[in-house]
């Protein structure tokens, strides 16, 4: 298991991109365990922040696996060649950000109210752990961070692995193409957002899925217009 220092100025990109390539070499195996972040920082020369960023997003593609009081370990074979080929899609389209918050807006409300009629209390736990990381986030970027995991535990409550996985890979898409805007959202607007996750998990912890899927539209529609319009 050997890492390169990283040399280039999307550091995360480049973190996420040599564990892929270890995968698709057979380098890193299915339930193999990652080195910890402060490790992968060590080795590949960069900030732990850069480290968790890049872990983030291949935990949001289902390719790696979080495991409390365990570590990361590799979760399933490499889906970079249709991740890239939806990336180079996105550079050729006008208003790509329009067309991933429209594919959104229909696969995260319905994954809302799956979650509401599926969700275990371990899902429950989860998704109300991510929510408490955003609120107590030591900068944006982690809130930003902790915003996606979010998401991502809702997708995962629905026990449906194609949805799963195809909803991950919007949302990377997302997290990558809008991070800036996305951001800036976050902090002109923090509290409503967060308002809008407790609403979001209270109406999965409470089994309504009609309301679940309410509130995740309401959700999708606030991040459009913050993050696509002048």
């Amino acid at each position: 298991m050997t890492f390169q220092p990283i040399k280039t100025k999307k550091i995360y990109e480049e973190i996420m991109e040599q564990i892929r390539q270890m995968i698709a070499q057979g380098d890193l195996q299915p339930g193999d365990r990652l080195p910890s972040e402060r490790e992968l920082a060590d080795t590949l020369g960069v900030s732990r922040t850069s480290v968790r960023e890049a872990l983030t997003a291949l935990a949001a593609l289902g390719i790696i696996e979080v495991r409390s009081g365990e570590g990361t370990f590799i979760r399933r074979s490499n889906d970079s060649a249709t991740f890239e080929s939806l990336g180079v899609l996105l550079a050729i389209e006008r208003n790509p950000e329009v067309q991933l918050m429209e594919v959104r807006r229909i696969l995260e409300t319905e994954a809302a109210a799956l979650a509401a009629k599926r969700a275990t209390p371990e899902d429950l736990e989860k998704i109300a752990a991510a929510l408490e990381v955003m609120k107590s986030a030591d900068s944006i970027r982690d809130a930003v961070d902790a915003d996606l995991r979010f998401h991502f535990t809702i997708a995962e409550a629905t026990n449906n692995t194609v949805l799963l996985r195809i909803m991950n890979t919007v949302a990377d898409l997302m997290h990558t193409t809008s991070r800036q805007n996305r951001e800036n959202l976050y902090a002109r607007s923090k509290d409503r957002v967060l308002a809008e996750h407790e609403a979001i998990l209270e109406a999965i912890q409470n089994n309504n899925p009609d309301q679940a899927w309410a509130h995740m539209l309401e959700h999708i529609n606030n991040i459009e217009a913050g993050i696509t319009r002048p």
